[in-house]
């Protein structure tokens, strides 16, 4: 039984780990964008669309020059996101 609930725990604390990764915004797919709250397949298209014809961000304030995104927008999504290795959230 012991074997069994370390077993679920490790299982449940694996699953879990994604959760506190940053989306790296420089190399996510459309659908490893879409998983972030706030973003949907319209706005993941834009994101990718606007790396391709620019070249990577150098910072997440650079989504200001993306159709869809404010400042306002771009606030709210600072933890969820960043432009270079994957960080673990605060």
């Amino acid at each position: 039984m012991k074997k069994l609930t370390k077993g679920v725990l490790v299982l449940l604390g694996l699953m879990a780990f994604p959760a506190f990764a940053a989306v790296n915004i420089n190399t996510a797919t459309q659908s490893e964008l879409e998983v972030v709250r706030g973003l949907g397949p319209a706005k993941a298209k834009a994101i990718i669309a606007y790396r391709e014809s620019n070249g990577n961000f150098k910072s997440l304030d650079e989504l200001d020059n993306v159709k869809g995104f404010g400042k306002a927008s771009i606030e709210k999504l600072k933890e969820e996101l960043s432009v270079g290795p994957e960080k673990a959230k605060k």
